[in-house]
């Protein structure tokens, strides 16, 4: 079953999302990694702010054309960023793995979203208010150095992301995508082992979970990652970078 057939299904009747939003637990507070930065006054509001909810398979957590009203990031799980198919041929743009905060951009324009934020499997997402954002920024020179650095790797990973795109060696586009959900600024609460399926990358990558199969078999003959229950652990994130088609 497809992500796209997916969101049809799951969820139809599941009420709005910031119905379903609950206080942050100390664990999860914990895996905030910008958090610890901020002054007392800062966190306890913060804290009175942000909100955490469940999102299931397939459903959409931001929509092409809504406007934003939450700055969020992934406590656990696998999202995807991508364009609205509707417009023409889907592209997935990156994907977000535990740690991610995404949409800073979005959120200091205060415009409409030009892209689809989708749960590949349920997640937990964190959700920090448009206020409380420009609250911070307005106040907080750690915060600012935070949403600088996020802008400036942003930027780097989705001109490789444009790289990958025009590459044909199914091993080389596995190998680029898998160096990019271990980003340690982007991603710091993923480490050295990613909890994906063969599906799930197969849905951000474009290729068949066959096919996905086969390049992560070469990846770890390479030497490159290992292949464990569940998810993958880098060994190599330098030479996943550097992989480059065979001749």
């Amino acid at each position: 079953m497809s992500v796209a057939a997916a969101t049809a299904s799951a969820h139809p009747s599941a009420p709005p999302l910031y119905l379903r939003a609950r206080p942050p637990t100390p664990d999860e507070l914990g895996g905030i990694s910008w958090l610890p930065a901020l002054d007392a006054e800062e966190r306890d509001a913060v804290m009175r702010d942000l909100k955490v909810a469940s999102v299931g398979t397939g459903e959409l957590l931001c929509r092409v054309g809504k406007p934003v009203t939450y700055w969020f990031g992934v406590i656990d799980g696998l999202l995807k960023m991508s364009n609205d198919s509707a417009l023409g041929m889907p592209i997935t743009f990156t994907g977000m793995p535990p740690g991610g905060w995404f949409g800073e951009g979005t959120v200091l324009k205060r415009e409409v979203y030009r892209y689809n934020i989708q749960a590949l499997r349920k997640s937990v997402v964190a959700g920090l208010s448009v206020a409380t954002f420009h609250w911070l920024i307005d106040r907080s020179l750690p915060f600012n150095r935070f949403i600088t650095q996020q802008l400036n790797e942003r930027l780097g990973q989705f001109i490789a992301a444009r790289e990958i795109d025009r590459m044909t060696d199914p091993d080389a586009r596995v190998a680029r995508s898998l160096a990019s959900l271990f980003h340690p600024v982007l991603y710091p609460g993923v480490g050295s082992l990613l909890r994906i399926t063969q599906q799930e990358l197969g849905y951000l990558v474009g290729l068949s979970r066959q096919r996905v199969n086969q390049a992560l078999a070469a990846l770890q003959q390479a030497g490159l990652i290992r292949i464990e229950y569940g998810g993958l652990r880098v060994l190599d994130l330098d030479g996943l970078r550097r992989h480059a088609p065979q001749r």
